[in-house]
């Protein structure tokens, strides 16, 4: 029987064995997706900032290449909407201001800021509030208070402000040096008209200059970033995915007046000594290396026998400046400040900027292709390391000057023992319409012998309604006279 069969089995077998080799290699390979019930998986938040806690909710996680629900919690109640008026009006003319709008003196500016302190100081942008002479803030929670101006300054376009009030939530200052290209980041800003804002996107540029700020000794470095900021976030906040202040917001690059892709943010680590300064001083105490510099191109690194087209070229040095006492001459090239690589402009002025006069810096440079070290002690506008009264800079700069001390070679030269040296007039000032000249030098205010900056304030103030200005003009030998009326 099994003899049988057996033909039979086996033939049946061998076909289907056959008809399954075929039906593999005629039939196209299919993706099999396989779907199993996952248990949703849930993070508990409890961020505590200060006594401020940001939230404990659940959240599922985020399938995004970083999540921002931390860092836009945190952020978030921290950054306000500043309206700044000037209630004596104008004269009538608008401007555009860094973020392309259109703005009225008389009416001044609004803009966003972020609280830096539980006890009510803000920072925000020195072009939000240059204009006004009332300031209000509006919290997130629709609170609104008036602010006072504690500070402002120009050269970084950063002002302080303060709201009287206590157990503010607020941000903490991150570091920015260690923002990479890339990172993620967030802009969040208060406008008027949408209350709080949240944008990401990634770090595009460090280091970068787009000559925006007009103002002496003017800083910038911008972290550009291509976040979203629309007008209204001026002085806003931008930060890392910890909720961590790593800039503030600035300025874009618009031709609409509308976000284009590039927006710019001061670095927090120079916002930081700013913001410092301005609280405790009323006035930033920049110090200065003394130099004339220029980037470095091809051509120049040619020239000078560089290995590669980066670092900072000194085209000049001050007399008596640290620079010149620490032995740096013209066509040094810089290229390292306490270790920190200086390849540009902007980079160099960064890290100078966030050191006060009477600071000690250690500068790397080239000369004559050999890299050398220099000690370099930054002085101020005026030559010297002291601390600079915020009540006498701004005297004078009410009047329409600004001044300095005469260097030994200049006291040398004119056999002066005294005196103080105008460096610059503003046009259409008191001073201005005296015909007074930069390079003019006061020896005398009302018969009164001066050589600092105080000394020349307190002359002013001392001096009654009709001030004599006494001094001497370098290779002019009679004495000038200016007089003007006090107001």
């Amino acid at each position: 029987m099994l003899k049988k069969y057996l033909p039979t089995v086996l033939a049946s077998l061998c076909s289907a064995l056959l008809a399954v080799a075929i039906y593999r290699l005629l039939e196209k390979p299919r993706e099999v997706i396989i779907r199993e019930p996952n248990a949703t998986s849930y993070l508990s938040r409890n961020v505590a900032q200060d006594g401020i806690t940001t939230g404990n909710a659940p959240r599922t996680l985020s399938a995004a290449p970083t999540e921002f629900t931390k860092a836009a919690g945190i952020a978030t109640p921290g950054v306000v909407n500043i309206q700044s008026v000037n209630t004596g009006g104008g004269d009538g003319l608008s401007f555009d201001d860094l973020f392309g709008r259109e703005r009225h003196p008389q009416r001044g500016a609004s803009g966003s800021g972020v609280i830096i302190s539980k006890d009510g100081y803000i920072v925000t942008n020195h072009h939000v509030v240059a204009d006004g002479d009332k300031i209000s803030v509006s919290f997130s929670n629709n609170r609104e208070l008036s602010a006072t101006l504690i500070g402002s300054d120009p050269s970084t376009d950063l002002a302080l402000i303060k709201v009287e009030a206590d157990n503010l939530p607020f941000l903490t200052f991150g570091n920015s040096d260690s923002v990479q290209v890339g990172e993620w980041v967030l802009a969040v800003g208060n406008p008027f008209d949408l209350e709080s804002t949240v944008t990401a996107g990634i770090v595009s540029a460090k280091g970068r200059s787009i000559d925006v700020l007009d103002a002496q000794d003017k800083i910038e470095s911008f972290i550009q970033t291509d976040a979203a900021v629309n007008p209204g976030n001026s002085g806003g906040a931008l930060v890392n995915t910890e909720g961590e202040l790593i800039g503030i917001n600035t300025a874009i690059l618009t031709q609409s007046g509308q976000y284009e892709g590039y927006s710019f943010a001061v670095p927090a680590n120079l916002a930081r000594k700013v913001i410092g300064d301005l609280k405790n001083y009323g006035i930033v105490q920049r110090g200065l290396i003394g130099i004339r510099i220029e980037d470095v191109n091809s051509e120049l690194a040619k020239d000078l026998g560089l290995n590669n087209v980066e670092g900072v070229h000194i085209t000049g040095v001050t007399p008596g400046s640290g620079a010149a006492d620490a032995g740096l001459r013209r066509d040094d090239v810089i290229l390292r400040v306490n270790g920190v690589k200086t390849a540009t402009m902007p980079e160099l002025q960064e890290q100078v900027g966030r050191y006060s006069p009477g600071n000690v810096l250690k500068v790397e440079y080239v000369r004559n292709g050999k890299k050398s070290v220099a000690k370099v002690t930054l002085k101020n506008r005026s030559n010297r390391t002291s601390i600079v009264k915020g009540d006498d800079v701004n005297y004078l700069q009410k009047l329409g000057m600004e001044v300095r001390p005469l260097s030994a070679r200049e006291r040398k030269i004119l056999k002066l023992d005294k005196g103080i040296k105008v460096t610059s007039v503003l046009r259409g000032s008191t001073i201005d319409r005296t015909n007074l000249k930069p390079d003019f030098i006061i020896t005398e205010v009302n018969g009164l012998r001066v050589s600092t900056e105080t000394d020349l304030v307190n002359a002013l103030q001392k001096a009654g309604k009709e001030v004599k200005l006494k001094g001497v003009y370098e290779n002019v030998d009679e004495p000038y006279f200016y007089v003007f009326h006090a107001k």
